[in-house]
């Protein structure tokens, strides 16, 4: 019995011992645990530049010179004479109107300007008759004032009838109606055999589209901050009409030719409180087309003491755009910025950063606001081998 007892409790002592030893080992492991590292993180510092800029806008082209067709006499068309849709040049056939009642016309005024011209003739031979006989009493004074007033009456007579054959051969030369430019033609809209009136029915349209224009619609709160930033000297502006175009279609697409403004409407557009601008392009392979809507970018235009930075670093919160920068004691602050546009995979700040700064722009996900941090220089992936070399740590 006593033997039991004895080795229960030496069985007891030595479970004692061992969990004092196992207290006291966990005590001293947790004791002697080291601080968690330091996350590192890449930064840029930030420098200011000088870059263009290059403000888009959405666009709409038009025809250079959109003319409509419309005839100068009335009759029935005879002939379509241009295949619809297609490009046509100044002086190509376009329609026929039905000359015959018009040469009729023409031939009816000629004989009308033989008879006067008969009637010139006869009253000239008439007053040479008359004069001399007036000498000798043979005729009185007013056989004389008769003769003259009819060879003036003749010679009205005759300048009428010539006055009505220009313009019978006017209207006649009209029924053959031609381009008045080159371009490219709609469909008709009339065909053989309507009565067409003169000056009202349209019978198609021709559209200039070398050079084309592209119109742009530029909104007032635009162009009243493009006014205070060229008054403090924030954009270097040349002058409206020294800029230039540059044009993206709808599909990303880069139109090859360089735009010039040609045009700035004096006043705003009260409907859409936007100012009217126009840009022509050159269009020799007929690209563009009359109502394409595109985008443009107008050139010329550089900003100063411009700030940018990767489009990764900046960040959304609650309150609108913010970035981590790494402080002058190696710790990470928020900083709330103003992202004003993007310039390929960087955000252009107007607020919030000073040249100098330095901003966070991987290892977002390591950090928070006050966390010590170690930094170093982001090297871009598209960067040199040398550049990666001279950005990595040692």
């Amino acid at each position: 019995m006593l033997k039991d007892y004895l080795s229960v409790q030496s069985v007891v002592v030595c479970l004692a011992i061992v969990g004092l030893g196992l207290s006291a080992a966990c005590k001293q492991e947790a004791g002697s645990m080291p601080a968690p590292p330091v996350a590192q993180v890449e930064v840029v510092t930030v420098q200011t530049q000088t870059i263009p800029d290059e403000p888009e806008f959405i666009g709409q082209a038009e025809a250079s010179r959109p003319v409509e067709i419309r005839s100068q006499v009335t009759g029935i068309l005879k002939a379509v004479l241009y295949p619809e849709g297609r490009d046509v040049k100044k002086g190509d056939r376009l329609y026929q109107i039905d000359p015959i009642p018009f040469k009729a016309t023409a031939a009816s005024v000629k004989a009308k300007i033989a008879q006067a011209e008969a009637r010139v003739v006869q009253a000239k031979q008439n007053l040479a008759r008359v004069k001399p006989l007036l000498a000798e009493q043979a005729v009185s004074q007013k056989d004389v004032d008769d003769a003259i007033a009819e060879e003036l009456s003749a010679n009205a007579a005759l300048q009428g009838a010539q006055a009505d054959l220009i313009k019978v051969q006017f209207d006649l030369d009209n029924t053959l109606i031609t381009a008045p430019i080159t371009g490219l033609i709609e469909r008709s809209r009339y065909y053989e055999g309507r009565l067409v009136s003169a000056q009202t029915d349209l019978l198609t349209t021709i559209h200039r589209v070398d050079p084309m224009y592209v119109v742009v619609n530029v909104p007032e709160t635009f162009i009243l901050k493009r006014r205070r930033d060229i008054e403090a000297k924030r954009i270097t502006h040349p002058g409206a009409y020294q800029l230039r175009g540059r044009l993206t279609f709808m599909d990303g697409t880069v139109y090859p030719q360089e735009g010039v403004l040609d045009l700035l409407e004096p006043g705003l557009r009260t409907e859409t409180s936007s100012r009217q601008t126009r840009i022509t392009f050159p269009n020799p392979k007929r690209t563009l087309l009359p109502g394409q809507f595109v985008k443009v970018r107008f050139t010329g235009d550089t900003k100063t003491d411009a700030i940018l930075i990767p489009q990764r670093a900046v960040l959304q919160g609650p309150q609108g755009s913010f970035v981590f920068v790494v402080n002058r004691d190696e710790m990470v602050e928020i900083r709330d910025v103003a992202a004003a546009d993007w310039k390929g995979d960087q955000w252009l700040i107007d607020k919030g950063l000073t040249s100098g700064d330095r901003v966070v722009v991987n290892g977002l996900m390591k950090i928070g606001p006050g966390a010590p941090v170690k930094a170093v220089p982001w090297v871009p992936a598209n960067a040199s081998v040398a550049e990666q070399a001279l950005s990595t740590p040692h």
